[in-house]
């Protein structure tokens, strides 16, 4: 099995936890915005803003710059390589596991059926 940085993953899906910060990337995936414009949208304060874009830039998956009285956030350069990598994993392991039910399910209908036409 791959092994991936565990701190990296729990943080990463930490910052991907909260629906706001999903909205932050997507936002800024169109453009970049300061804290005062996202705090706006997103109808909060903008200290809460500054903590969910905090936790964004802890995780690399966005960036911030100040310049003059305006900080202004842009998506981050990492990748999320290694996290489509352990969902992909997983993603696989699943399907092994609900296709050895499937099996076990067709498996009893036939005997249920063979039984049935034994009586």
């Amino acid at each position: 099995m791959v092994q991936y940085a565990t701190d990296r993953l729990d943080v990463t899906f930490a910052a991907l936890s909260d629906a706001s910060r999903r909205g932050v990337l997507e936002q800024l995936g169109r453009a970049d915005a300061s804290i005062t414009d996202l705090a706006e949208k997103f109808h909060m304060t903008l200290t809460g803003m500054k903590k969910h874009v905090s936790i964004l830039e802890q995780a690399g998956l966005v960036t911030t710059e100040k310049i003059g009285r305006v900080r202004t956030c842009k998506l981050g350069f990492r990748d999320l390589e290694a996290e489509a990598g352990w969902i992909e994993t997983h993603r696989q392991l699943w399907d092994a596991r609900f296709d050895e039910l499937d099996q076990v399910v067709e498996e009893l209908k036939l005997k249920e059926k063979f039984d049935g036409q034994q009586r």
